[in-house]
């Protein structure tokens, strides 16, 4: 049904039952929590925030239902039961009702969409990509010409070939996927191979690209929160906390003494690679001190092979990053209530939605073992874990190796395969976006992504 015919058919169902709009004394704050059963099937009204609509439904039921009233009572939270519809007219209602049951289109009727540089925005502001590691490549990694507008964003964990035809099957403006599609460098855009044509399709069909990655393993409530609250009450902190520059984008101070003011020159087209200088009067000069970075410390260092004097009281600091607390890499998990191995494994899997899990006991540990700490790093957790003190390794793929090692000094493994540790985040991000995105973009999480190993 088209979105002209849905509009016609609400207009209709509006418009008859216009004049009892004040008739019925109904709030607002009661029709979410209103449902309604026609012949056939069940529905309720939470994406419909009009009171007439309510008072429409409402009056129709008193209508029909007025003999048998004192059996039922129309409050907030109860159920209706409207009678078959038979007449012509009722029959347009009937079809507006079938509308309204469909509150994915009718929230899409409702969506305006969001430029792309604001939803850029949105996301950098809950996961600067600052958080990714130094070897991932995250952001923006296709990009359609200005403007685009965003009116669905597709979610996925892995951007395959089947998973983007289903992005385009669903309109979408904007796949955000997790892992990134554009990895290593591509040296042509042919249809040679699957990641080529991916980036081709979505080219040609004006889709942007982003990928958060590690950002959102590293983010607080990112992806290894989530996976830490399968194990139930417990402290969590990252492994190693993130740094981030400062604002100013400073790296170096630094420091030193020129006899006079006529000694103070610095090299010009600096910019804004040098912060304001400022000087102290000393017995040997003038003490001076500003910020800059890397471009401009060198230019300054530069400037002085002319002066050796003053070369020689230099003095640079490099200025630290600044730690983001709750953010980092991986995470440490210290249970509020010791629990077996055995348990451990069960409440990773009642939270992964798996039916198995491979399980690597440590030495001389067996499934009654006590589990107090839990190592957790989503995705390939190898490099991560390496030596970390915990009772339980938990993450998707380690090498064999690895596993020896880890068993070898008493910690148990247990291994959910690489994406089985992911994707189920991509619901809460859903929940997430809602609020990011101020409710202005449809969001959709992919029905087709999935992980390709399968136990059989």
């Amino acid at each position: 049904m088209s979105c002209h015919t849905q509009r016609v058919g609400l207009r209709s169902f509006f418009r008859y039952f216009r004049h009892v709009r004040g008739r019925l004394s109904i709030s607002n704050s009661s029709i979410s929590k209103l449902s309604f059963s026609s012949k056939d099937s069940s529905f309720n009204l939470l994406n419909l925030s009009s009171a007439s609509a309510f008072c429409a439904v409402a009056r129709l039921y008193h209508n029909r239902t007025r003999n048998s009233c004192s059996q039922q009572k129309l409050t907030s939270g109860s159920f209706v039961k409207l009678p078959y519809l038979q007449s012509e007219f009722q029959q347009r209602i009937s079809t507006s009702l079938s509308i309204i049951r469909s509150s994915s289109k009718l929230s899409k009727l409702k969506l305006k969409g969001m430029d792309l540089k604001d939803v850029l925005c949105a996301l950098d502001k809950f996961a600067p990509t600052s958080l990714a590691e130094s070897w991932d490549n995250v952001g923006l990694l296709v990009e359609p010409t200005p403007p685009h507008h965003v009116k669905t964003m597709f979610l996925t964990n892995d951007l395959t070939e089947e998973v983007l035809t289903e992005a385009i099957d669903q309109k979408s403006d904007f796949i955000l996927a997790y892992h990134p599609p554009i990895f290593a460098p591509l040296k042509r855009l042919t249809m040679r191979n699957t990641k080529e044509r991916i980036i081709v399709r979505a080219i040609e069909k004006r889709i942007a690209i982003y990928s958060p990655h590690t950002c959102y393993d590293a983010v607080k409530g990112g992806v290894n929160d989530w996976l830490a609250e399968g194990l139930g009450p417990c402290n969590v902190e990252p492994m190693k906390t993130s740094q981030k520059p400062s604002d100013s984008g400073w790296t170096h101070r630094i420091e030193y003494v020129v006899p006079d003011t006529s000694s103070l020159l610095l090299p010009l087209g600096l910019g804004t690679s040098v912060s304001q200088v400022s000087s102290t009067p000393t017995e040997n000069g003038l003490q001076v001190v500003h910020c800059c970075n890397e471009q401009g410390l060198l230019s300054i260092m530069e400037s002085m092979e002319s002066s050796p004097e003053i070369k020689k009281t230099v003095q640079i600091t490099k200025l630290e990053k600044l730690p983001t607390p709750g953010t980092g890499t991986g995470r440490i998990c210290k249970l509020k209530s010791p629990v077996s191995i055995a348990t451990a494994v069960q409440r990773v899997k009642n939270h992964l939605g798996l039916q198995h899990v491979q399980l690597a006991l440590g030495s001389q540990k067996t499934q009654d073992s006590e589990v107090k700490t839990v190592a957790i790093c989503a995705g390939s957790g190898a490099s991560v874990l390496a030596g970390v003190p915990a009772d339980v390794y938990l993450t998707g793929e380690m090498s064999h190796h690895d596993i020896l090692a880890a068993v070898a000094r008493g910690t148990s493994v247990i291994l959910c395969n690489h994406s089985n540790t992911e994707r189920g985040y991509l619901r809460v991000l859903k929940a997430k976006l809602g609020d990011m995105l101020n409710g202005t973009v449809n969001v959709i999480v992919s029905e087709v992504d999935a992980d390709p190993l399968n136990v059989v």
